[in-house]
């Protein structure tokens, strides 16, 4: 009987191309050459009697038998390169069908392989969830690169002349070098309490949802009966924990303290991201405890330790896993590296903000809003808009999340992928950013099919949309403290009607240059009524607003008078 490792190489025997022979090429170069030996002894002649060469036929008969050469090449690379990828896709196949090895523990000792077999046989009830391996973020591989690390020189001197030419304009104005940073003490105002939020919003959900979870689990362990009834009961103050104390209470303290902006957006994004995280927890291990009350193949169901639940608040993840996998030392280096550039990054966006946004934006809301003053803002808005795009990318995306996953040594580093590749706005949407696109795939995309018995999939679709939708325009409302619903319709709207016309089949450049154009559109928008709104707000403030007036854009009806500049 053969064992697995002779079957694995022969396979791979059998996978190794081999050469293509071509027949036609030996007897294609005798058939062009023939001609060339009657030619020489007919041009010997020649030679004896004239003493010259027809050098013009030479010549063409060398250009054809190049040509025909060039072609046969061409033909042989290709179905080398077929062969190629057929053995390449027949060793990731067979990489596949291989178990890997299980990843040390970092937070808890070894399992036990009653465990582990629990673990191993263990998925997700609609299929199998995501797989972490140990891999690089893109832009790291892509830096090592010299030419593309150039483009990465191009934004630090386009970053430089925004600073030259403000301290430029300040001594002019001045007289004066102005180095206040205003605009960022204002954005990043009541820093103490909003530590203190966070800080209360993080120990409740490290303690609360594991505490549920747990009592639910030792309440399925034991003989107790109306297993439903405890169910009902811990699964209701779950969502009332969800609701009220992580959605409620941040909310309320955000908005009775007026948070300036850079603060709502601290405390509205976690408030977020440990909503996700909390019900990631509580779905990945919710069927295991489940799973074991079928069986009853152990001494009590997994739980998993208060140190993994931990590990996890913290991974730049927003999947729950007893373990992920994990580089063997720290690089310090590298974390300093990737804060010092997310630092960067805010000064960056301090300056296009300061150079580009805030002269135009003052100006042009001292008039009416009409659709010249519309499509001038829009097209105006564009440069500091995509600039904001890069630079939310490359700060949160990459250094961020890299340089907290290097401090916890967590090696699966795709976090987005080569969105900027996109040839449709379905894989924009897939690779822009990775992590929540997991989330919303395995938890609301999969989770919908499940219950509708994968019959609604353009229902399961805009569900989703509809969440993100309603979640972005949720924290853009808040945090500038009007409800203005742009990116819900850009969402709902374009979004929609992009993913299905600029699909996955288009391909080509000219699709690539099409999202880009729209992307960079889709930003002037956003900046311009979004900045729009936040002027009008403060120049034509109502005293004792409806609920109509509340939810009715201030920038459609707003003019400033010249007596108030």
């Amino acid at each position: 009987m053969e064992s697995e490792d002779d079957s694995i190489l022969r396979l791979r025997s059998r996978a190794i191309p081999t050469m293509p022979t071509f027949p036609d090429l030996k007897s294609s170069l005798d058939g062009e050459l023939s001609p060339g030996k009657g030619q020489q002894s007919s041009e010997d002649n020649h030679i004896t009697s004239n003493g010259r060469i027809e050098v013009e036929r030479v010549i063409s008969k060398k250009l054809q038998l190049k040509k025909k050469a060039e072609h046969l090449k061409s033909d042989l690379m290709r179905q080398f390169d077929t062969q190629v990828n057929d053995f390449m896709d027949s060793l990731i196949e067979e990489s596949t069908s291989l178990e890997p090895a299980p990843v040390p523990a970092v937070f808890s000792p070894p399992m036990s392989d009653k465990e582990r077999s629990k673990l191993k046989h263990f998925r997700p009830p609609h299929g199998e969830g995501k797989l972490f391996v140990n891999r690089r973020s893109l832009l790291d591989e892509l830096f090592e690169v010299n030419h593309i690390r150039t483009i990465y020189h191009m934004f630090i001197a386009l970053l430089i002349l925004f600073i030259l030419s403000t301290l430029v304009v300040d001594f002019i104005d001045e007289g004066r070098l102005v180095l206040e940073f205003d605009l960022l003490v204002y954005a990043f105002g009541q820093f103490p309490l909003v530590v203190c939020t966070w800080i209360c919003m993080f120990l409740s959900v490290l303690f609360i949802p594991y505490t549920l979870f747990y009592l639910w689990a030792q309440s399925h362990s034991g003989s107790h009966s109306h297993l439903r009834l405890y169910s009902l009961l811990f699964g209701t103050l779950f969502l009332l924990y969800q609701a009220l104390g992580l959605g409620f209470l941040p909310t309320y303290t955000v908005v009775t303290n007026s948070f300036p902006p850079a603060s709502c957006f601290i405390i509205i994004l976690e408030q977020v991201r440990l909503m996700m995280k909390a019900h990631s927890f509580v779905r990945e291990n919710v069927p295991r405890v489940l799973a074991w009350c079928k069986e009853k193949n152990g001494p009590g169901p997994v739980v998993p330790q208060v140190s993994q639940y931990l590990y996890f608040l913290f991974a730049p993840t927003l999947i729950y896993r007893d373990k992920y996998p994990r580089n063997p030392v720290i690089r310090w280096g590298y974390v300093v590296s990737k804060l010092l550039q997310v630092l960067g990054c805010l000064f960056y966006a301090y300056y296009v903000f300061v150079r580009l946004c805030i002269p135009q934006f003052r100006s042009i809301s001292l008039q009416l809003f009409d659709l010249r003053a519309m499509v001038l803002c829009v097209f105006n808005s564009i440069l500091p808009g995509v600039l904001v795009l890069f630079l939310g990318f490359f700060a949160f995306l990459h250094c961020w999340l890299n340089a907290f996953a290097e401090m916890l040594r967590f090696a699966d580093r795709m976090f987005y992928k080569d969105w900027w590749n996109s040839t449709s706005f379905a894989n924009y949407y897939r690779t822009w950013n990775v992590v929540v696109h997991d989330w919303l795939y395995y938890y609301v995309y999969r989770d919908f099919l499940w219950m509708s018995q994968k019959r609604c999939r353009p229902a399961a679709m805009l569900f989703v949309f509809t969440v993100s939708a309603v979640v972005h325009e949720y924290i853009l409302a808040i945090c500038f403290g009007f409800f203005y619903p742009v990116l819900f319709c850009l969402f709902m709207c374009f979004g929609m009607m992009f993913n299905f016309i600029l699909h996955d089949k288009r391909k080509g450049p000219i699709w690539n240059i099409i999202m880009w154009t729209s992307l960079f559109l889709g930003q002037g928008v956003i900046i311009c009524l979004y900045s729009q709104e936040w002027y009008a707000q403060r120049y034509c403030p109502l005293k004792e607003p409806s609920f109509f007036e509340l939810l009715k854009p201030r920038s459609w009806s707003c003019e400033r008078p010249d007596d108030r500049l």
